[in-house]
């Protein structure tokens, strides 16, 4: 996604400003708090609403940002971590891991305020995640397969239970 990506275009949700508004809103007040300037909201297609901001340093947890917050808090509320139909608002762009994070949730659209060249100027550049996961970037981190006998057995454990809830 890019900060041209149409999706992002306002008109598409007719509450779209309005939940943007609250995130760049908890992002500010996240900042007076010691936090990162990241909020976000998360609409659920009942119409909750559930709001998360930066907790990185606040917590030590560096996938706390706000998106994932507010994810975790919408799945939770919802006793459900298929968050089909829901809508997330956030104050950036969100970054690889976010995006990740709201696909995995099966979020319907995300929308964004800022983008991630504003976060990249404050001193939050992700340029480095985003060309690292295109393949553009050299390679950051060495992620290597190691052989293990044993390496299916949790897939067969899984396949196994009758009582998993598939995802």
């Amino acid at each position: 996604m890019t900060s041209a990506d149409p999706g992002n275009s306002p008109s598409r949700h007719p509450d779209s400003s309005r939940y943007l508004g609250q995130a760049v809103d908890l992002a500010v007040q996240n900042v007076g708090q010691g936090g990162g300037p990241f909020g976000a909201v998360v609409v659920t297609p009942d119409g909750r609403v559930h709001t998360g901001v930066n907790r990185v340093t606040r917590d030590n947890d560096p996938t706390a940002h706000a998106e994932v917050v507010a994810i975790r808090a919408a799945a939770a509320a919802t006793a459900d971590f298929d968050l089909s139909g829901s809508v997330l608002y956030a104050s950036c762009e969100p970054c690889p891991m976010c995006l990740a994070s709201a696909l995995w949730a099966r979020i319907g659209h995300v929308y964004f305020a800022a983008d991630r060249h504003g976060a990249a100027a404050a001193g939050f550049d992700d340029a480095l995640f985003y060309d690292y996961f295109s393949g553009a970037a050299p390679e950051l981190m060495p992620v290597t397969r190691g052989e293990v006998p044993t390496s299916d057995l949790p897939f067969q454990a899984w396949r196994g239970f009758d009582s998993r809830k598939e995802y």
